[in-house]
């Protein structure tokens, strides 16, 4: 029998991949969800004959997952199914250029060639740096935990040091894109991968060019049943391993004994442990769950800039459109407009950039015969008190006519179901402090060093993972912050 207890606060992907690595450390596991399902922002909203994923529609780096299936012993492709994609994504300009991202390289290469006079060395020297950043910083500030300048005295972290020009931190993503194109309509494809992690490509450092490398070079993928499985596959593993799952059941506090870890209260009761990992939003867990020890609070961390936020449609639509795939964008005619807007203006540009993720395209079942289920999605600032009734109901008017003057089809009346998600919701769904998906930006060279560490420097065993910590949000990042927890238990 296990001889230690480990709680787990929230059962997100980073939630649940720290219990699933715990349980096989030997840990007798337990998990509190505030929500009646696991998933957090992964999450899935079934209405009206359709299934959305409510969240992350993209999956990239898989490994990542089948990891936690190969540590439990178990053979993942019994587990969880996925498929690469030969379309990464289908792109519509306003000035009525479409272009194709194809997995393959010289497809792809040969589509940017053929639509744009770009040569094939501009593009392969972008991948080129792409690979190079990503060689030098996984190993340093992904795959390793990050808890102050000591962190830096080993042998990958020097290298990267060493190459420090190579990182491309002190020219913002536009202005280094600017560099690799000459074609307006290509800078704006690689600039969209700032909104990533919810950052400004105006603002943010060229070493967040390192993301394209995950999704072109590393492949995009598909999981057999929509990304919702993926939370599934992996709370199913957690169960067969003995963890515990408690769901409406939201922590009301983390309890210390000389800054040496209790457990936490649940619905009154104390429950003990030896460690707790909280996966919920690092603002949260220490203004409500360690309300009480303001002395443990890392101000600076706390003040930081959120990243952005999300309006979201769920539209069920009583048609097919054959010239739409898996991944869709919309561009604004005005990149920068948009960008100011959503970061200086705190509101919701008139032509903002729109993603559209068909889920059925693949997954027949998540829509009813000859129907389409499509999440909409714009990049909105944090909540601070907008009116976002308002805003959602222009943004709406924005987002149909954009789409239907870029598809040659009025939109509006195909619609049959709807749900919509907006910041609050966000917030008040998923702990997601302003509704900022991703913790706080990355709009500064600085920010990989700013974010808060997996495991606490004052309380003995606390850790934290999920996408307000390091190495940053979105699913891989995640899965990471999980496994720099599991490797730092017990050190």
């Amino acid at each position: 029998m296990p001889s230690k207890k480990a709680i787990v606060i929230g059962a997100g992907i980073a939630g649940i991949a720290a219990a699933i690595r715990l349980a096989v450390k030997g840990y007798a596991v337990s998990v509190f969800e505030a929500n009646v399902t696991p998933g957090g922002k992964l999450a899935e909203i079934k209405k009206d004959g359709f299934r959305f994923d409510a969240g992350p529609s993209l999956l990239t780096l898989p490994g990542y997952i089948d990891e936690l299936f190969a540590l439990a012993g178990k053979d993942p492709s019994q587990y969880f199914k996925y498929q690469e994609l030969d379309i990464i994504c289908k792109y519509f300009y306003e000035d009525g250029t479409r272009l194709t991202a194809y997995a393959d390289e010289a497809k792809f290469i040969k589509e940017i060639t053929t639509i744009t006079d770009e040569p094939a060395a501009s593009l392969k020297k972008q991948r080129a740096n792409s690979s190079k950043i990503y060689e030098l910083t996984n190993p340093v500030f992904l795959e390793r935990g990050f808890s102050g300048l000591n962190s830096l005295f080993n042998k990958e972290a020097l290298k990267a040091l060493v190459n420090l020009p190579k990182l491309d931190t002190a020219r913002t993503m536009h202005r280094a894109n600017q560099s690799f194109f000459k074609d307006k309509r290509l800078v704006q494809f690689y600039d969209r991968y700032a909104t990533y992690n919810g950052s400004n490509p105006y603002t943010a450092p060229a070493t967040l060019n390192v993301v394209p490398h995950l999704e072109q070079q590393l492949g995009a993928y598909f999981p057999q049943g929509g990304m919702y499985s993926i939370i599934n596959t992996l709370v199913k593993l957690a169960e067969e391993l003995g963890v515990k799952f408690h769901y409406q059941s939201p922590v009301d506090e983390i309890v210390l004994n000389n800054k040496v870890i209790l457990g936490v209260k649940v619905k009154g009761e104390l429950i003990n442990a030896d460690i707790v990992v909280s996966n919920m939003d690092i603002w949260f867990t220490y203004k409500k769950l360690l309300k009480d020890h303001p002395k443990l609070h890392p101000q600076k961390t706390l003040q930081q800039e959120r990243s952005s936020s999300a309006l979201v449609f769920y539209w069920g639509i009583n048609t097919t459109f054959n010239e739409l795939d898996l991944h869709n964008i919309f561009f604004s005619a005005h990149y920068k407009a948009e960008f100011d807007h959503i970061w200086k203006e705190k509101d919701i540009y008139h032509d903002p950039t729109v993603y559209l993720n068909i889920s059925s395209k693949l997954n027949p079942d998540d829509a009813p015969r000859g129907c389409e289920n499509w999440f909409v999605m714009i990049n909105v600032p944090a909540n601070t008190g907008q009116n976002w009734d308002g805003l959602t109901t222009q943004a709406r008017k924005n987002i149909l006519a954009k789409l239907s003057r870029l598809l040659n089809r009025d939109v509006t009346p195909l619609i049959i179901s709807e749900s919509i998600l907006d910041p609050r919701g966000i917030e008040s769904k998923t702990s997601s402090y302003q509704g900022s998906i991703y913790g706080t930006s990355s709009n500064s060279k600085y920010a990989a060093f700013m974010r808060h560490a997996n495991k606490s420097g004052q309380v003995k065993g606390l850790y934290f993972c999920g996408g307000s910590v390091h190495p940053g949000g979105g699913i891989p990042l995640c899965l990471l912050s999980a496994k720099i927890v599991s490797q730092s238990v017990g050190r």
